[in-house]
């Protein structure tokens, strides 16, 4: 499946022809998905575009090379905590639920969505509590309450009662990257330093678990100045480590006044914004498309949403793990593998890939606004990917990987605002560059929001 990924993305990139990488190693996550492969195409046309920037264009001798073992790694948790540990995961409501009719799974990280889902079902501290409350529903009005109350729920469907629902729909009609193109604009060139071919390029990260972050931290590692933006008491727990790696991180509330005009300033000296937002939230702020260009006429938007852009649930709030029940994937897995419960993806597949689809983007935008003078926007969406990784689905659990051994890991101690840290060795490598982090993994806010 890796060529089919790859082809896949190169048309969805705009490509003339599809980058040849070499891919080493024969690894893969035990997974009915081709899931190792989809973490080798991502990460390697992310990579691609890198090199297709610094002038190294692909041939017999392919510049990009990436190790299918390492790119398993890198689509799941990276940081190895030395003397200290990370916080969980997951809340201790999260999870698959069984329903008088089906599976739900409940998504209760955030407070706001913890408490939402507990409006419909009741006061509960434990999933013992829970259990029994959630199994008087049917899963589809349980689902329905409980995104009605602004929470996140995801009914457990199968790939074909996916592909005939309404979303589904929607999602097989949208293209895998969405380009959206607003004129051309004259701005100076800038010259490419093959040591940090990024460096220069301001990045103004808005997003939040997981994909979006993924992409900036992805476009950091090449000399990105990457600035992450959140809200008052924001946070994300054990994510936090894993994605701010570097990064700044710098605070604003968006609906403050002086706070609004340091964002804007920021927006007008930005060459790309992620965010990840709902449909028309940014624009609820006051800051849809057409404002931010006239703050910045340059400015490339790249943005992601998790159940498509059309469609009667392109406003829905959603996490990987809810699109995987949504799509089938969950489902799949529990019937092939004669489970007894919903059997998700070794890992969160979905995000990791459309973060380096955003970072492959990014790049693709960056190389047309200084050919052309084009500014685009790039619009994804977790549903989009999962109805890439769909295409690969088989009856049989395929792939096996080792577990982890010293030398997947990088050397290099991370100082961290935990405490020191390796992290799990790059899985990309471009000839003649260097890939290198400034900002160790740090908290929350504790920048100031400048450039």
């Amino acid at each position: 499946m890796l060529d089919h990924f790859n082809d896949q993305i190169a048309d969805a990139l705009g490509l003339a022809t599809t980058p040849n990488f070499e891919v080493t190693g024969t690894e893969s996550l035990p997974s009915f998905f081709a899931v190792t492969d989809l973490a080798c195409a991502s990460i390697g046309m992310a990579t691609a575009m890198i090199a297709h920037w610094c002038g190294l264009h692909h041939g017999s001798d392919a510049p990009v090379q990436i190790d299918r073992r390492l790119a398993s790694r890198w689509f799941d948790m990276t940081i190895r905590p030395q003397g200290w540990t990370l916080p969980g995961k997951w809340d201790p409501l999260a999870g698959d639920y069984e329903t008088s009719d089906g599976w739900i799974r409940l998504h209760t990280n955030a407070p706001h969505h913890r408490k939402a889902a507990l409006s419909v079902l009741g006061h509960h501290e434990t999933r013992d509590s829970l259990s029994p409350a959630v199994r008087g529903w049917s899963t589809d009005d349980l689902e329905t309450e409980i995104v009605a109350a602004n929470g996140c729920a995801a009914t457990m469907r199968g790939i074909a009662d996916w592909e005939n629902h309404p979303q589904g729909h929607a999602v097989r009609a949208e293209p895998l990257i969405d380009w959206l193109d607003h004129g051309n604009v004259s701005i100076p060139a800038k010259s490419v330093d093959p040591a940090r071919p990024l460096a220069g390029v301001r990045v103004l990260d808005l997003t939040r678990v997981l994909a979006g972050p993924v992409a900036g931290r992805f476009l950091a590692a090449f000399g990105a100045d990457v600035l992450r933006i959140d809200p008052p008491g924001w946070n994300e727990g054990a994510v936090i480590p894993e994605v701010t790696l570097g990064k700044r991180c710098a605070g604003l509330d968006l609906h403050a006044p002086e706070d609004r005009k340091r964002f804007e300033d920021l927006i007008s000296d930005a060459d790309i914004l992620l965010h990840g937002y709902r449909p028309d939230a940014l624009s609820g702020l006051g800051y849809d498309g057409k404002t931010l260009r006239s703050i910045n006429p340059a400015l490339i938007d790249v943005t992601l949403c998790a159940y498509g852009w059309t469609g009667p649930w392109a406003q829905r709030r959603g996490f990987d793990s809810l699109v995987q029940m949504s799509c089938g994937i969950a489902d799949w897995g529990m019937k092939h593998a004669k489970a007894s419960k919903p059997l998700p993806l070794p890992v969160q597949a979905l995000d990791h890939a459309t973060g380096y689809l955003m970072a492959a983007s990014a790049v693709r935008a960056l190389f047309k606004r200084q050919s052309s003078g084009s500014i685009t926007t790039a619009r994804h969406s977790l549903a989009q990917t999962a109805h890439l990784l769909c295409q690969s689905a088989r009856t049989t659990l395929d792939g096996i990987i080792r577990d982890e051994q010293p030398d997947d890991l990088d050397k290099t101690i991370e100082n961290t605002s935990w405490g020191p840290a390796h992290r799990i060795a790059f899985p990309a490598n471009i000839k003649g560059v260097r890939h290198h982090w400034a900002h160790p993994a740090g908290s929350l806010r504790r920048d100031a929001p400048n450039w």
